[in-house]
């Protein structure tokens, strides 16, 4: 599973902000395809790793995926049937606080029907709704000419 190798607060405070859309990582950038979140919420480490396998085992050796989040929040919980007070309870698992809009995985180097199907597989492992995006094609630099020779 994924977690921080080491971090500065064992036991953060559990209240994050999840209003407004993703600031940054709302693009494709890597792959051709990415699948991107359309509401906010906490990815756990395991359901990570349950998305991830379901891409790898439906692209089989072809391509290449990247995630895009990491999980750096730690969630407490109590032990069951415990009474109140004494103190906050201990680290249990990691999350990824996700916005809409951030990219969640990407991938690239497969054809479009083997994406779409890998990153719609991997939907079904996440407690967020999805799209499946895609990249948009490079418009020319300016003063770039598509191969032509200029005359001149």
């Amino acid at each position: 599973m994924l977690a921080p190798k080491r971090v500065k607060w064992r036991k953060p405070f559990r209240k994050q902000r999840l209003r407004g859309p993703s600031k940054a990582g709302n693009e494709v950038h890597f792959g051709e395809f990415g699948l991107q979140a359309l509401e906010a919420g906490w990815i756990t480490d395991r359901q990570i790793e349950a998305a991830r396998v379901a891409i790898t085992r439906h692209v089989r050796r072809g391509g290449k995926l990247w995630i895009k989040i990491f999980p750096h929040k730690a969630i407490t919980k109590k032990p069951a049937e415990t009474r109140m007070g004494g103190g906050k309870g201990n680290p249990e698992f990691w999350v990824a606080v996700v916005k809409p809009g951030r990219v969640l995985f990407e991938i690239g180097g497969v054809p479009e029907d083997v994406a779409v199907e890998a990153l719609r597989l991997a939907a079904y492992k996440l407690p967020v709704k999805t799209k499946i995006v895609k990249k948009e094609q490079a418009l020319p630099v300016a003063g770039e000419t598509g191969g032509e020779a200029n005359e001149g």
